[in-house]
């Protein structure tokens, strides 16, 4: 089993997405905070963030690079940043009052800079993630917190992991253009590469009750069915041209609902033939991250390019939508139905809010989501627990795996 040894680590462009940097301001400090921080990602995201205090700003950073060796580089980048970027009002939120209580638990994963990622639980009761800039699988036991890591094949960069009906770990290997099943038991790994040069990056999937899995591909404009019996994959190309395919998710009659990122617009799969239909959504500024699906069959969605919650009626046709508390620039990004309410965040603003609507009174209630001592988002997926009894969130730029449950119910 291939266990990721611990131990201080320091991400460079091998492990990391590099991207072009912005001009930081002049300052003692800005070439080593350029040097350190843009190996790993562009500085507009340290001048998009809402400022931090010097021992924020430490804790920070300790989420995605180990610094600790190296005291004087550590001093230039804190001393630098906390002039520089002090806590402001910039992207704040606006936070709704309620009378619900909820109750939020975290666990900070291991290894730094990994970005780790759609939390799911499996039968046991453990929590597995992905580090996706770290090619990691990881698996928490929430009862004593202990975790472990396992290295995936290099260059897969996974963006999400199901427990499959086979008990096996499937992850999506986002960079590698495959499909990835880990044996916990044995820990191997097998490979199911796309049968498409032009199926590239595999994104997020779901299992239907059948056990065939589902998955998009964003950037290829596809969907994709995996026969783990068989190991075959089928590919469908969406009929709205720059879609973005983006997150997937089953009803209860076996269609294969997928929201469009890139277009105004959701997509319905047939799960027999793999054609696919449009659903064109109101207004042309409407990109869709995510959906989920109530008892109902209503499609609850995020409208996340207008900041907005949408709901959709496929029996009838009828679409609705409502303005997020914090406004157009919110941009909701995970959503689920849970607890009789449908539940997101808003990834725009900081903190990274968890919003509850509840559907018959149309009212909001928000709470900011931990990460650590700092409020430094951001949550893309979640998804409840095989009880139905909490949520599981993450924090992605902190290296954070979260469960949600509401005060008087739920894991204690």
């Amino acid at each position: 089993m291939s266990r990721i040894m611990l131990g201080p680590v320091f991400l460079t462009t091998a492990l990391c997405q590099a991207s072009a940097a912005l001009a930081l301001p002049d300052g003692e400090g800005r070439e080593t905070v350029e040097a350190v921080c843009a190996a790993c990602h562009g500085v507009n995201l340290i001048e998009r963030s809402s400022g931090y205090s010097r021992d924020d700003w430490e804790y920070l950073v300790s989420t995605m690079v180990d610094l600790s060796g190296d005291s004087t580089r550590q001093d230039d980048i804190l001393d630098y940043l906390a002039e520089h970027f002090p806590p402001s009002e910039n992207r704040a939120a606006t936070p709704v009052d309620g009378p619900l209580s909820i109750r939020f638990e975290a666990w900070r994963v291991p290894t730094p800079g990994q970005r780790s990622r759609d939390p799911v639980e499996a039968p046991d009761g453990s929590i597995w993630w992905v580090g996706q800039w770290g090619d990691i699988l990881g698996r928490i036991d929430p009862e004593t917190g202990e975790m472990e890591e396992f290295a995936l094949p290099s260059g897969a960069r996974p963006h999400s992991v199901n427990i499959g009906p086979d008990g096996a770990a499937w992850y999506t290997g986002n960079r590698n253009a495959t499909l990835g099943r880990f044996e916990p038991q044995t820990g191997e790994i097998t490979e199911y590469p796309m049968p498409d040069e032009a199926a590239r990056d595999p994104h997020t999937a779901e299992f239907a009750a059948n056990g065939i899995l589902w998955f998009s591909l964003q950037q290829s404009n596809m969907i994709g069915r995996l026969d783990p019996a068989t190991g075959e994959v089928r590919l469908v190309t969406s009929p709205r041209q720059g879609s973005r395919p983006y997150g997937v998710k089953v009803a209860s009659d076996g269609t294969v609902w997928v929201a469009c990122n890139g277009a105004n617009c959701l997509l319905r799969v047939d799960p027999e033939s793999m054609a696919v239909s449009e659903i064109p959504l109101p207004e042309a500024g409407t990109r869709v991250r995510r959906l989920d699906i109530d008892e109902d069959g209503i499609i609850w969605w995020v409208n996340s390019g207008l900041g907005r919650l949408g709901r959709y009626d496929p029996d009838t046709g009828d679409i609705q939508e409502w303005d997020s508390p914090s406004g157009a620039n919110s941009h909701p990004y995970a959503i689920a139905v849970f607890d009789g309410a449908v539940w997101y965040n808003e990834s725009g603003v900081r903190p990274d809010m968890l919003v509850r609507f509840d559907p018959d009174a149309e009212t909001f209630q928000s709470w900011p989501i931990p990460s650590g001592p700092v409020y430094a988002g951001i949550l893309r997926h979640m998804r409840l627990t095989l009880d139905g009894e909490a949520l599981l969130i993450h924090q992605s730029a902190t290296n954070h795996i979260g469960r949600v449950t509401v005060e008087g119910r739920g894991p204690k």
